[in-house]
């Protein structure tokens, strides 16, 4: 397993990070805690969560499954960097009229509360808010932020679905106040979403700030099963898009076949080549799943096979 430091932080992570939103719907917990062992197993020392996680009907569930994982011991929690999320509603009547999306300095206080309980531990590793909240303050963040971290229930905070310019206002405002502020953001990224080579990519390059992909099969349409969508798969639209884009997929295929490789693991070796990508996010749903995706790492792409 190769491993990088995570943006500024000191802290290394697996290129590969276990992502865990399918556990609690798609997944069960016999099937997700076998997931969990066998990550860890094969040098997969990051997994990554949210707090609503699977879906807004079963928050919580993700978070739930994996403290019953940690609970069994065996240096499980001391052998896991953990990153949970925070902003979407947690469907929690007593949050009243802030049960909606946000990042008050309120709702993070209450909200890792809940974490921490459903993931049975004391700290989270790297707390990232999930999506911007333009309504809050980087003064009133950033002091969320710091408390937490004072306190030791948090290492490092990290962002997700930011656009470059949030990223520059909040390590701004983060030198005002003396804090280290993001390590790491979580973008979608894979062959067909290039946006963010326009300017989070380089954005985060020049802030020191790590980059996660996630969503690096596109929903599994770039996973080897485009013209045959799965329908246990969380697809993104992926029939209608698979056929719009037939000859693209076709192509992909073919120099999947000429390099001997699985086209998840292509398509994810792609992404990682990439030089301001810390790491990729798996999303499996089955242990089988898991055990092709760790061959990603491994495949070195040429630059005929790049261009």
């Amino acid at each position: 397993m190769q491993y990088t430091y995570l943006g500024r932080s000191g802290m290394k992570v697996s290129r590969l990070c276990l992502g865990t939103y399918n556990f609690g719907s798609f997944t069960d917990e016999t099937d997700a805690l076998r997931i969990m062992d066998l990550a860890v197993d094969a040098g997969i020392n990051f997994f990554d969560t949210a707090n609503h996680y699977p879906d807004f009907t079963n928050c919580g569930r993700t978070e739930e499954f994996m403290g019953r994982w940690f609970a069994q011991g065996g240096g499980r929690r001391e052998k896991v960097i953990l990153a949970t999320k925070v902003s979407q509603p947690m469907m929690d009547g007593a949050d009243g009229p802030n049960n909606e999306a946000g990042l008050s300095k309120y709702k993070i206080r209450r909200h890792i509360e809940g974490s921490l309980k459903r993931l049975q531990t004391d700290h989270i590793d790297l707390y990232q808010m999930h999506h911007i909240d333009r309504r809050t303050s980087w003064e009133e963040l950033w002091e969320a932020f710091r408390i937490l971290a004072y306190q030791g229930r948090i290492g490092y905070v990290g962002s997700s679905n930011f656009a470059g310019w949030n990223m520059a206002l909040a390590q701004a405002a983060a030198k005002e106040c003396n804090f280290l502020g993001l390590v790491s953001e979580q973008h979608k990224y894979n062959l067909v979403c290039r946006l963010p080579e326009l300017e989070v990519l380089p954005a985060a390059a020049h802030l020191g700030i790590g980059v996660i992909a996630y969503s690096t099969l596109k929903g599994g349409v770039l996973g080897g099963k485009a013209l045959k969508p799965d329908p246990k798969s969380r697809s993104e639209g992926a029939r209608g898009w698979s056929e719009e884009h037939r000859a693209q997929l076709t192509e992909f295929s073919k120099l999947c076949r000429e390099l001997g490789e699985d086209e998840a693991n292509v398509a994810m070796a792609w992404v990682l080549a990439h030089p301001a990508l810390n790491c990729v996010i798996l999303g499996p749903r089955t242990a089988g799943q898991l055990k092709g995706a760790l061959r990603a790492c491994e495949i070195k792409l040429d630059s005929g096979a790049m261009k």
